[in-house]
């Protein structure tokens, strides 16, 4: 998370900087996603391919749909790095709650229209779904971007971009860290995420193409929807049904923290009779490596708000952007949460 943003095309320096760099603290937000090196793939995308209307960001009128409650550690720094990056730039921020309901965020990013959104940064709920809304932004000539979930409407079309992280990258490398803390060989659970979108379906991909031809094996797989108490209770769930498992592997951190309380009621001892990897970065997470009960967290940095106002701002300057912004994101273990703890969030 400490380094530069590089966008394919231009390299750029994004408002904000990782407390090591001198610039934003955790009581903030913590450390900006713009920290983070990111890459432009793919075709581009510019307002005059698609016809809309210049929009300067100073003093415009953004709105921001949030897909999920802000219960989640994910959530709260997304939407607090969103918050801090417009009053930064002197933008008129609307922000709405789909509360984990898919008609709600259509119906919410349909508000956000009505009340004036000249733009729009959107974190989808699900992959599909969000077509009617996004055709009511079209109507309008409101552009939108998406964050942190792919859609399978069309680029540059039906929205500009998509930024966010590599999740079959991240499913590979918590792969690795599990065949690094197991010599390769155990009885794995996986924690699924949510279904609906793809970010389970490439964590889940990206985990059992780095394990296959390791001694590791799936023995179990169930969803606990990102969610710490369903985590916890999938868990107690599998560790009856499956008594000779030796490795968790949970889709976000919250399913993972939840697993650890699990255990330890079940008289495992996790980090060390079980290995557990999960992905997100939350601080909870970390410092349970640094306590000793976690094995390793592939980070998935929330703090989109410096790039997607960057990104908006390009476009609404006419500038080219590319239709996938694929970000690059750190990870912690045993070697590294103790000093590391700072950037989580």
């Amino acid at each position: 998370m400490s380094r530069m943003l590089l966008i394919a095309v231009t390299a750029l320096l994004v408002t904000g900087c990782t407390a090591r760099e001198g610039g934003g603290t955790a009581a903030s937000g913590g450390p900006a996603a713009s920290a983070a090196q990111q890459q432009a793939s793919g075709p581009s995308c510019a307002r005059a391919r698609t016809g809309y209307p210049q929009v300067d960001l100073k003093g415009a009128t953004v709105g921001f749909s949030q897909s999920e409650k802000e219960a989640n550690p994910f959530r709260t720094a997304e939407t607090q790095s969103v918050r801090d990056e417009a009053a930064k730039r002197g933008v008129n921020l609307l922000v709405t709650n789909a509360q984990s309901d898919l008609n709600k965020q259509i119906s919410d990013i349909k508000s956000l229209l009505d009340r004036g959104a000249k733009l729009l940064i959107v974190a989808p709920l699900n992959s599909d779904g969000l077509q009617p809304a996004f055709d009511a932004a079209k109507a309008k000539q409101v552009p939108v971007v998406t964050i942190d979930r792919k859609v399978t409407s069309q680029p540059c079309t039906d929205y500009l971009t998509f930024i966010g992280s590599d999740f079959v990258e991240q499913g590979k490398r918590a792969a690795k860290q599990m065949v690094k803390a197991t010599g390769g060989s155990g009885n794995v659970a996986i924690l699924l995420g949510a279904s609906g979108n793809n970010v389970t379906v490439d964590r889940t991909k990206g985990f059992k193409d780095g394990i296959a031809g390791t001694g590791l094996q799936v023995v179990a797989e169930q969803t606990g929807e990102f969610d710490r108490s369903k985590g916890q209770a999938v868990m107690e769930q599998l560790i009856q049904s499956n008594p000779d498992i030796t490795a968790v592997y949970a889709e976000n951190d919250e399913m993972g923290v939840g697993a650890v309380t699990a255990l330890k009621a079940a008289g495992k001892t996790p980090g060390k009779d079980i290995k557990l990897v999960s992905v997100d970065g939350t601080r909870n997470a970390v410092q349970l490596i640094a306590d000793g009960s976690y094995t390793a967290v592939i980070e998935s940095n929330p703090r989109f708000g410096p790039l997607a106002f960057d990104t908006l701002e390009k476009f609404g300057k006419g500038d080219e952007i590319a239709q996938n912004i694929v970000i690059s994101d750190d990870e912690y273990d045993t070697s590294n949460a103790a000093q590391k703890l700072d950037n989580a969030y």
